[in-house]
């Protein structure tokens, strides 16, 4: 099997390189491995730390740019694009997430309990530290997508994605923005796919840290889960 690692980026350069490195490091045994870089056309010295980690270690890692930032969910649809793995994570450039966690966020769909894994900060029983205003927002958003679409989600969310080819075969999105993960989210529950969660650890950082999601995408995240249930 080969997994695909996407890293959306844009602006991160304090913290790029090395999770670049630790997802190097990353022991999945006898699975391959493919890392895509999509830089969000960062302003910052991103692009630079990103070539030089590529020109390292040319046959695991590749990179994509777009000359203007679009955002999150415009990177990772460049990188979807460039993915050639049978199973796809999404992983964000700042340091929130351990890419240790791999083969736990990839064992349900090795056991072929499933083809699309989150990875549940909620249910982590160390879940302190997490601001109240992000576990507000989640609770709420993660409220309505389980209404809407009959899920039973903690954590919609999430940056943890991990999704089987095949589950996405047929799959168009629209987004651009944060709200990538709750289309992506959508649309998978309105096709029938069963999304299982597994907890996982979590270090949040603060805006002044680059912390980059606002109340903004918020409420396009309740725009893009009221289109994708009742849209065409």
């Amino acid at each position: 099997m080969k997994l695909s690692v996407i890293i959306p980026v844009y602006n991160e350069e304090m913290t790029i390189g090395e999770l670049i490195d630790r997802v190097e490091r990353v022991d999945l045994g006898a699975t391959e491995m493919e890392i895509i870089v999509a830089n969000d056309g960062s302003t910052d010295t991103s692009a630079l730390i990103i070539e030089s980690r590529r020109q390292s270690r040319p046959e695991l890692i590749r990179a994509y740019s777009m000359p203007i930032n679009l955002g999150k969910g415009a990177a990772i649809r460049l990188g979807l694009y460039h993915a050639t793995g049978d199973v796809i994570l999404i992983q964000d450039a700042d340091l929130e997430l351990d890419p240790n966690e791999y083969s736990h966020l990839l064992q349900p769909i090795l056991d072929g309990k499933t083809d699309v894994v989150y990875g549940s900060r909620f249910l982590n029983a160390r879940k302190r530290g997490i601001p109240l205003r992000t576990r507000l927002a989640n609770s709420f958003l993660t409220g309505l997508t389980n209404l809407l679409f009959g899920t039973r989600l903690s954590d919609m969310e999430t940056a943890y994605k991990v999704f089987r080819r095949e589950a996405l075969r047929g799959v168009r999105l629209r987004c651009v923005h944060f709200d990538f993960e709750p289309e992506i989210t959508g649309v998978l529950a309105k096709r029938g796919q069963r999304i299982v969660e597994v907890p996982i650890s979590y270090n949040p950082r603060r805006a002044d840290e680059g912390k980059k999601i606002s109340w903004v995408d918020g409420i396009e995240a309740i725009y893009t889960l009221m289109r994708v249930r009742f849209g065409g």
